[in-house]
């Protein structure tokens, strides 16, 4: 079966984890890692195990376009105002995982049926997005949600220097991925570092004030919601029932990762390129159905 090819940029945590799901895609083909530390963990790894090696950053695409249909972008917010640029040009499909918010939000569990072939940079918001933004979706369907509001909690240990320095992109990026796609009329996203040792999983809380307050209703879409989730993201769960207390609704819900590459309490990190896989097949899927059309004219 034909598969697309791809290539990730990044040759740090976030791109060496996607590497090894990437892995086990039956519609995605990854050739290269491209990263700009020569001696980076990813780079060796990746070498290993018979992929292409770049190490000049995105140069490496430019030289060789012909690697990728889609590029990963696991690198950092003002890293990637550049490369996409570039992606744009070589008609390359961008899937960001930075929180540079240039393409349209998408979350797997709810940005459902949107691939486009027009559309050349996706984002993939945040992990706290990620984590939340379907359960503020979820709860918005039924009770129609006038102000969301989510904390995310990671270990410290989890968070590397893109995510320290991107922490205002972060909230930002978070707060608008609450109102653009999990419909909230407003939105506030906060993130916690525990140092706790030993690390602690992911853990998100999700507090959100609705105009139609059944209760019913609301926790049937929320467990619907989580299942959704948990189809691409095994480790993603409800820590306890839902909470309701007047017109407002509080959930909370932890990530454990599925130990490809991260520990397991980086639950934060595996979401991010569990998610970004997810989509990028589905973007592969598009893409080998109208290549298979255009073969048959």
């Amino acid at each position: 079966m034909k598969k697309i090819k791809v290539a990730i940029i990044g040759s740090g945590n976030i791109g060496t984890d996607l590497m090894y799901k990437l892995e086990r895609s039956d519609v995605i083909e990854l050739t290269a890692m491209i990263g700009i530390e020569a001696e980076s963990d990813g780079l060796k790894r990746a070498k290993e195990k018979g992929y292409q090696v770049i190490s000049n950053g995105i140069q490496g695409i430019i030289d060789n376009p012909e690697l990728a249909e889609i590029v990963f972008d696991a690198t950092s917010a003002k890293a990637h105002v550049h490369h996409a640029k570039i992606l744009k040009e070589l008609g390359i499909l961008a899937i960001d995982l930075t929180p540079a918010a240039i393409g349209p939000f998408f979350c797997p569990a709810v940005s459902v049926n949107q691939q486009s072939m027009e559309t050349m940079n996706v984002n993939m918001i945040t992990c706290g997005g990620q984590a939340t933004i379907p359960i503020v979706q979820a709860i918005n369907e039924v009770a129609d949600v006038t102000y969301g509001e989510i904390v995310a909690t990671i270990s410290s240990l989890s968070a590397g220097p893109g995510t320290r320095a991107n922490i205002d992109e972060f909230t930002i990026t978070t707060r608008r991925g609450i109102e653009d796609v999990g419909g909230a009329d407003k939105g506030k996203a906060l993130i916690i570092l525990n140092p706790a040792d030993p690390p602690i999983l992911m853990r998100d809380t999700i507090y959100c004030e609705v105009k139609t307050m059944d209760e019913v209703a609301i926790l049937a879409s929320i467990k619907s919601m989580v299942e959704k989730v948990n189809a691409y993201v095994p480790g993603y769960r409800l820590r306890q029932e839902p909470m309701f207390e007047g017109n407002c609704v509080t959930v909370f819900v932890e990530v454990e990762g599925a130990g490809d590459y991260f520990p397991p309490y980086a639950g934060n990190l595996d979401i991010m390129t569990a998610a970004a896989v997810r989509v990028g097949e589905d973007f592969a899927r598009t893409m080998l159905i109208k290549q298979a059309a255009e073969t048959t004219i």
